[in-house]
């Protein structure tokens, strides 16, 4: 028999690589001989560098940066390769290809500032161009980008800045960030690497760069602008938006994603020609789980907690979508730590369909702090695989 195993982290608990594992140990033990496959998986937001790293046998790699304030801090990204081996000393040009796993966190995160600290109008993602050029220094020309958590509001302008890009305002000055106003940009110095690279971001959110339901309107005020700056501040986006519709002949200000991060989506797309795609979507093309997927008589799944929220559209959902595509007899388990609501209603609903079981692996009674220590629930989750009893021979 063939399994797949694909495992979103139980946050707090079991990291996806960890509740996979432990998931493994319990199939081979019932069945020696069983082919038994384990991929990440995650939702492409915090978490999904480290997950992803884990699971493809990527390296870690610490760059110096700017912080949203200008501050030197260290930021951590990854780097995987197609055989999933890698050498962080190769340089561009020598041997394969590499992939750079990047959260926009580790560099312009909310969480590196204070709640004083917080103003879009000053922070910048100038630490995440950085990034982006440190790994193309090291031969990365694939990226994988989240841009969640973001602290900014400048449009991609500080990113862009790093990569080479140089902006001017009405008087012909030099332009630090959205907020100088920007009438002009020149794109002579921006990094060559760039024109043979390409980019997936993982986006869940479908705001225009601008408007109501642009970045500023919806995001703003939680990184910290006050509702009365909303009006200048959005009208400097779009000064922005049109100076990059006068350089590119494009105008990708209204397209789903441009406002998110705080206008990174735009940058983007208007520069780099990235594709937005669902975090969790992403994900799995990034592990071929697809292909994994192919001939899988089992494929077990879950997260932390399952409940009606789960069908409209968590990672494991996704998963288990894809398995009953790809393989469609495969028969598709969830396990978690913890539910909502009574499963038994929940399917009678349709909010779990796409799953042939779901399985709480925390023993009832159980104390949470006691269930959520690493090795406990590794051992319900081993505990929990064991009791599924799965058939030597796959169903018709």
């Amino acid at each position: 028999m063939k399994f797949v195993i694909a495992m979103d982290s139980f946050k707090g608990s079991l990291t996806s690589m960890e509740a996979g594992d432990a998931a493994k140990e319990a199939v081979l033990a019932q069945l020696p001989d069983a082919q038994v496959v384990v991929k990440p998986l995650a939702d492409g937001g915090e978490g999904t560098m480290e997950a992803l790293m884990s699971g493809l046998d990527g390296a870690m790699i610490s760059v110096r940066v700017q912080d949203p304030l200008g501050r030197e801090k260290v930021a951590k990204y990854a780097i995987v390769t197609d055989d999933e081996q890698v050498n962080i000393s190769e340089k561009a040009g020598q041997g394969r290809k590499k992939t750079a796993i990047i959260e926009m966190a580790q560099a312009a995160g909310l969480t590196l500032l204070s709640k004083e600290e917080r103003d879009p109008k000053k922070t910048s993602t100038f630490g995440v161009g950085q990034m982006i050029c440190d790994a193309l220094d090291r031969g990365c020309r694939d990226f994988v980008i989240g841009i969640g958590g973001s602290a900014t509001n400048d449009g991609g302008i500080g990113m862009l800045r790093a990569l080479g890009v140089h902006f001017y305002d009405r008087t012909g000055e030099c332009a630090q960030n959205l907020m100088d106003g920007v009438q002009r940009i020149d794109i002579s110095g921006i990094r060559k690497e760039l024109a043979e690279s390409t980019f997936r971001v993982a986006c869940d959110v479908d705001n225009p760069l601008c408007g109501p339901d642009g970045a500023t309107y919806v995001y703003a005020e939680q990184k910290g602008l006050q509702p009365e700056e909303f009006g200048k501040s959005d009208a400097a986006m779009a000064s922005y938006a049109e100076a990059v519709k006068k350089l590119t002949g494009q105008d990708n200000s209204r397209e789903p994603g441009a406002g998110a991060a705080g206008g990174m989506g735009f940058a983007l797309l208007s520069f780099l020609d990235a594709k937005l795609i669902p975090g969790a979507e992403l994900v799995m093309q990034v592990t071929g789980l697809s292909e994994s997927l192919k001939e899988a008589d089992v494929f077990l799944t879950g997260e932390g907690r399952i409940d009606s929220q789960t069908a409209m559209g968590k990672a494991p959902w996704l998963a288990g979508k894809l398995a009953k595509r790809v393989s469609p007899k495969c028969r598709v388990y969830a396990l978690a730590g913890q539910t909502k609501e009574n499963l038994h209603q929940a399917a009678a609903q349709n909010t779990l369909s796409g799953f042939d079981g779901v399985y709480v692996i925390t023993p009832p009674g159980m104390p949470i702090e006691q269930a959520m220590q690493t090795e406990t629930a590794m051992e319900n989750m081993r505990r929990t695989v064991m009791e599924l009893k799965f058939n030597e021979k796959r169903r018709d």
